[in-house]
């Protein structure tokens, strides 16, 4: 081992091994390799490897780290590492020692599903109803409770959570809690959560054998200790309270997990629980250019609970961040691919070294939308392209089924979904009916003799088959978007996904709005080009994009599409900020708190240091939302960056200021254009900016003339470059700046000539 690798920031935490230490590592400052040279040191130190605990939070993290420690030790001796994450060690552990809480060492644990699927039987069994009593939120309130080290008896006994219930319509969830437990422990089976309650329990409850892995495990190390929740500190502090033989590696300014239980306290407040432990900063970051860095400094300052540091980089100063100011989302999302282009061809950059980070997965649609059409290869990390989405899959199933009842996959996807009692049973019955007499399910349906079934069973397929019928009606003369906003209030997928707090829920209601949002953009922008508007029209160039899709995720080298968490601890040499506006980053259901807000400025950070060598922020003046457009004002977080880190761009390639944190938009044009206030900082009230309406005025059309500019509400500002028809029926091809060119009907255009 050649301690000369390391930096003396790296080396002092390194060589530290005489009492609690806390590490806190800046982005891109080396953790791995302080964590893996710290361990290589104690083993040549005289520590075996059999007494070394290091707990990670992913199976990647502790294979790397094995594989570098082994580089440096030998395979032999890394091998009897007790190394890996918090649940495969803890597990390791109870299996030992089951009996001592009541299992048999072959307990078998549930993931996910499994829990839900025992929570549904058991609120079917006391006859709650689902819809009130959701299996899915039901689970999370249990892990909630275990991951904050809540028994059952602890739980139903507590007035302010029964209360909390009780607000919630669900005061029983105690009572499925007791019984989700001892089914549980009564069929051997435990739980992801379990697997550190039960740690925690075995030890509380056994004191000798608390010392006896004491003795076992002569130092600890845990990674990313900022994402540590209750139920893990804990267990760490009793594995180490009489030794002291800690080392925790983390970054405070990281901590993005809150909704998962994480809780930043327990690295900030780590030197208060182990009296004397020594703190390292590792404050290199050998990832970024200096002014990357320094803009990330600038932004996490604005933050109170923090432990200071002063990151720095030694690297070149690189190129301003570039603030990026759009008219609309489909203009934003035209402006970053025009961007990633122009880095790989002139550049050449590929594409597997750029990432486009946005804060909630609903945001991908206009990206894949363009990109496709670009015909550049791209991947989802962390999650399904958009149009994979089961909530997206349900719903576009109905919509098949709406233009084609014969649909086989799409009837079979949505008949009892949302459940309307048509069960595996009956559809059975539909399909051997339908494969015997050689006809569509569809066909059976609607003809129920055929089928051995009572009669409510017959009048909840009637039910079904009316309701598709009542759709099929409106496929020849109603819009896509209005067909859509009834297929899913009537369908019943609505009130499924709305009436939901869930973190899942939220995600799946926020993609479902985005796939209205596109649709009524499909709407508004065909017609405004005299194309159809009809589900069918909709559906041809969703089964289109998704062809494209499905043909497009093959190379290696493909552009990176993910949300802001997904994209910790990676790294590109180019890397897009997306959607920086207020209520979206940051998120509306964390601006109530300074809690919340400070986590979501430590998310932004995270996305800052993701990029290496280029970084550009981009937001939309208006978005597709709800059915309509909405004005959007600039997050409060761009105002934090240092404005020296900034240079203004208009997506081109071109800077257009490099001394304004402002914006990509000429804002003085705009304002004399509509007549608005100017901007004010963000933690004030503010005008917004009026958007174009529909043109309906005949001597405003007759202004379009070849060479007229305007500024169009979704696509920006364009030329107009032919005109033909005349009066209402008038049409003008525009090139636009950004989104290139399109031909409207003028009458149904919103614009206004500049």
């Amino acid at each position: 081992m050649n301690l000369n690798d390391l930096n003396p920031s790296q080396l002092e935490a390194v060589e530290y091994n005489d009492g609690p230490s806390l590490v806190i590592a800046g982005a891109g400052s080396g953790k791995t390799r302080v964590l893996t040279y710290k361990i290589a040191y104690l083993l040549e130190s005289g520590y075996k490897p059999w007494n070394i605990l290091a707990l990670t939070f992913t199976n990647k993290a502790a294979r790397e780290m094995r594989s570098r420690i082994a580089a440096q030790v030998g395979e032999d001796v890394a091998a009897d590492l007790w190394m890996g994450t918090f649940h495969s060690i803890f597990s390791r552990i109870l299996r030992r020692e089951a009996e001592r809480i009541g299992f048999a060492s072959d307990f078998t644990i549930y993931d996910t599903q499994d829990s839900i699927s025992l929570i549904k039987s058991i609120i079917k069994e006391m006859q709650l109803d689902d819809k009130t009593y959701k299996p899915k939120s039901i689970a999370n309130r249990i892990s909630n409770a275990k991951n904050c080290l809540i028994l059952p008896d602890a739980y139903r006994s507590d007035r302010g959570t029964y209360e909390t219930d009780l607000r919630a319509w669900i005061p029983r969830t105690g009572e499925i809690y007791q019984r989700y437990w001892n089914r549980c422990k009564m069929s051997n089976v435990m739980d992801f959560d379990d697997l550190l309650l039960y740690t925690w329990l075995l030890f509380r409850q056994n004191p000798d054998l608390v010392q006896a892995y004491e003795d076992r495990f002569k130092f600890v190390l845990v990674d990313e200790y900022q994402d540590t929740n209750y139920a893990q500190h804990q267990i760490i502090w009793l594995l180490t309270q009489r030794n002291m033989r800690v080392a925790v590696v983390g970054d405070d300014a990281q901590s993005i997990y809150s909704f998962r239980g994480a809780n930043i306290d327990n690295i900030l407040r780590f030197s208060e629980l182990y009296k004397g432990a020594r703190l390292f900063k590792l404050e290199e970051n050998y990832r970024s250019t200096q002014t990357i860095v320094k803009a990330a400094n600038s932004l996490i300052h604005h933050n109170n609970g923090q432990i200071h540091k002063d990151v720095y980089s030694r690297k070149d100063m690189g190129e301003r961040i570039s603030l990026l100011e759009t008219y609309s989302d489909i203009d934003e999302a035209t402006a970053v691919i025009r961007c990633v282009r122009e880095f790989n061809r002139n550049e050449h950059i590929p594409y597997s070294q750029m990432a486009i980070l946005y804060r909630t997965n609903a945001q991908s649609r206009p990206f894949e939308e363009v990109i496709r059409k670009n015909s550049i290869p791209y991947i989802i990390f962390g999650g399904l392209s958009f149009y994979q989405r089961k909530e997206i899959k349900d719903v576009i199933a109905y919509f098949r089924l709406a233009v084609n009842p014969h649909d086989e996959e799409a009837l079979r996807r949505v008949i009892n979904y949302p459940a309307r009692g048509i069960g595996h049973t009956t559809l059975d019955k539909v399909f051997d009916a339908a494969n015997r007499l050689n006809v569509s399910p569809w066909k059976v349906l609607m003809n129920p003799d055929s089928l051995d079934v009572n009669g409510s069973t017959r009048v909840k397929i009637e039910r079904f088959t009316s309701l598709i019928g009542s759709f099929a009606t409106q496929v020849g003369d109603t819009d896509a978007h209005t067909l859509a906003l009834d297929i899913v209030k009537r369908s019943g997928i609505q009130n499924e996904i709305n009436n939901s707090t869930d973190i899942e829920d939220i995600s799946r209601k926020e993609n479902l709005q985005e796939l209205l949002d596109g649709m009524a953009a499909f709407v508004d922008e065909h017609q405004q080009s005299g194309q159809g508007v009809l589900l069918h029209d909709y559906l041809q160039e969703v089964s289109l994009l998704s062809d494209i899709d499905q043909g497009g995720n093959t190379s290696e080298d493909c552009l990176t599409l993910m949300t802001v968490h997904s994209a910790k601890g990676l790294e590109f040499r180019v890397v897009f900020v997306v959607g920086m506006e207020e209520t979206l980053f940051p998120n509306q259901l964390c601006m109530d708190t300074v809690r919340g807000l400070e986590e979501e400025r430590r998310l932004f950070y995270v996305a800052i240091t993701r990029a290496q060598e280029y970084l550009l922020l981009s937001n939309a003046r208006s978005r597709f939302r709800f059915g309509k457009t909405e004005l959007c004002k600039p997050s409060r977080f761009l105002n934090e960056i240092d404005p020296r880190f900034l240079q203004r761009t208009n997506g081109k390639g071109r800077v257009l200021t490099s001394d304004s944190a402002s914006t990509g938009v000429d804002t003085r044009r705009f304002r004399r254009i509509f007549q608005t206030k100017p901007d004010v900082p963000a933690d004030r009230s503010v005008d917004i900016l009026p958007m174009p309406q529909t043109v309906t005025n005949k001597s405003v059309i007759q202004e379009v003339v070849v060479g007229s500019r305007i500024l169009h509400e979704r696509f920006g500002m364009g030329t107009v470059t032919a005109v033909s028809g005349s009066g209402m029926d008038k049409k003008a091809t525009v090139i636009f700046d950004n989104v290139g060119q399109k031909q409207l009907l003028l009458r149904f255009a919103k614009f206004k000539v500049v």
